[in-house]
């Protein structure tokens, strides 16, 4: 029997919501016995707006003199001086010492992180594999589930990803050729009539002998005629 994987992934978003997360992709490789079902999760946008918060407050903090080095207590003292006397809790503190230094220091946009910490990795994992038994949404007994961050490298997969991530760079291939050319490299511009407008002029393109020649900033490629889309990390 072969797996449904509108049902796989509605199962799983079904889970992902009851925790506060939201997913992102799901994969399903191998065989036999070694078989692996891959789900991708990030935290809902609630939770993205929450360390968007933290990550501003870390920046404060820095600016006014917090490191990694003092004690709790310290830094919950000047970090309220920083906020104006603004009420600081501990689980402030934590997501600011887990915020890696390239969003502290803006290299990274924080819409670039899941925000997933291996606790909501656990909890889904055993919530949903509880799921998948019950159902039985996987035919036959033996896969491993992995639950991981969709990681810097994350795919878009749906309209709403090019918006959300307008002005990154994207690595894409598409079905057919565009220009003579399949592997695009480039900035995020808009999303526009189905079609994702990219920025060319930083990124060097991977081509292969083209038939027509490429233009030379940009290029407008429709959404239904890409393959895979990747974002690329920046620091």
């Amino acid at each position: 029997m072969a797996v449904d994987f509108d049902q796989l992934r509605a199962a799983a978003q079904r889970v992902a919501v009851s925790h506060g997360l939201d997913l992102v992709d799901l994969d399903f490789a191998g065989g036999g016995k070694f078989r692996t079902l891959r789900v991708f999760l990030e935290k809902n946008a609630e939770g993205r707006a929450r360390l968007a918060e933290a990550a501003k407050a870390a920046q404060q903090a820095l600016a006014a003199g917090v490191t990694r080095k003092r004690s709790a207590d310290e830094a919950e003292r000047i970090l309220t001086d920083a906020k104006g006397a603004e009420v600081v809790e501990k689980n402030e503190l934590e997501e600011i010492d887990s915020l890696p230094s390239a969003v502290l220091t803006g290299e990274l946009s924080i819409e670039h992180l899941s925000g997933v910490t291996h606790e909501d990795c656990e909890q889904f994992s055993r919530d949903f594999g509880t799921l998948l038994d019950v159902e039985d949404l996987v035919p036959g007994t033996e896969y491993t589930l992995e639950v991981s961050s969709p990681g810097l490298d994350r795919k878009l997969t749906k309209p709403q990803d090019y918006e959300r991530f307008k002005g990154s760079l994207v690595k894409l291939q598409t079905f057919t050729p565009v220009h003579g050319n399949r592997h695009w490299k480039g900035r995020i511009q808009q999303l526009a009539d189905g079609k994702i407008e990219l920025d060319l002029s930083d990124a060097k393109q991977k081509t292969r002998k083209q038939k027509e020649q490429p233009p030379t900033t940009s290029v407008s490629i429709e959404l239904s005629n890409v393959e895979k889309a990747n974002l690329v990390p920046e620091f």
